[in-house]
């Protein structure tokens, strides 16, 4: 795997907010910086490697201790400076993490609390009048994306084999269910749910756009000025419609979901 593989996260980080002002104070592997998108304000985030980490288990883009509050820290900042503004900065989290850090010091420290932070600080922000838009552009796995992406408004997925999206890796899938990667790929063809493509995620209605590129590792100008009209259109849309995430219901395979919500409101 190619060095432009492994830092998509970081390199649409530095194409999307190019000349923009970096945020401070936070860990290495979190990086954030305020930027224009057209007339609208925002603030670009996003998880990368960091050979330095303190925490091994979270040197390849994992989102663990200092990532999750980092997030919940670049997050809350913009909450408070934009309190009480009409323009509030909107905020697109660029998303390629491969999982959540799992290690013993990681379980020891509360993982859970600092990644339930950054979906805190992240939820907040939307409640509060931020738009908040995910762009997808690689792996988008378990806890980390959870913590950093999951409650945008709007999911933008670039459409690449490489973009993937699943509660965990298929080889640990293939070890939980007791079976084969290429029997969970079997079933996975069947089961939406269990899938890792784009298709079947987008048939749980939780994408709102997946958009090609000529180079996702290394994006292009074209790609970029692609991606960014994408991104203002997403922009766009939410300040149109809700607020919250009932854009995601209504899909085919959501049909449940939206049931046993109506079930829930007729006894409550």
């Amino acid at each position: 795997m190619s060095d432009a593989t492994q830092q998509r996260g970081r390199n649409w980080f530095q194409a999307l907010s190019l000349g923009a002002t970096p945020a401070e104070g936070l860990p290495a592997s979190v990086l954030a910086a305020d930027s224009q998108l057209g007339d609208q304000a925002v603030r670009y985030l996003a998880v990368v490697a960091d050979a330095n980490n303190p925490f091994p288990r979270a040197r390849n883009g994992e989102v663990g201790l200092l990532e999750g509050w980092g997030l919940a820290k670049a997050v809350d900042e913009v909450i408070e400076a934009d309190a009480g503004r009409a323009d509030k900065r909107a905020l697109i989290a660029i998303v390629d993490v491969p999982s959540q850090a799992y290690g013993r010091r990681e379980e020891a420290y509360g993982i859970h609390q600092a990644l339930a932070a950054a979906v805190d600080s992240y939820a907040r922000a939307r409640l509060a009048g931020h738009a908040v838009v995910g762009l997808l552009v690689g792996k988008a796995m378990s806890g980390a994306f959870l913590a950093h992406g999951y409650q945008a408004q709007r999911l933008i997925a670039l459409r690449d084999p490489g973009v993937m999206v699943h509660a965990m890796g298929k080889a640990a899938a293939a070890r939980i269910t007791l079976r084969s990667v290429e029997e969970l790929e079997a079933l996975a063809a069947s089961v939406p749910p269990m899938a890792y493509d784009l298709d079947s995620y987008g048939s749980l209605g939780l994408l709102w756009e997946t958009l090609s590129v000529a180079e996702i590792a290394q994006p292009t100008p074209e790609d970029i000025a692609r991606v960014q009209d994408c991104l203002a259109q997403a922009l766009v849309d939410i300040a149109r419609g809700s607020k919250d995430l009932r854009g995601r219901l209504g899909a085919v395979n959501r049909a449940a979901s939206s049931q046993v919500r109506e079930l829930l409101r007729a006894q409550w």
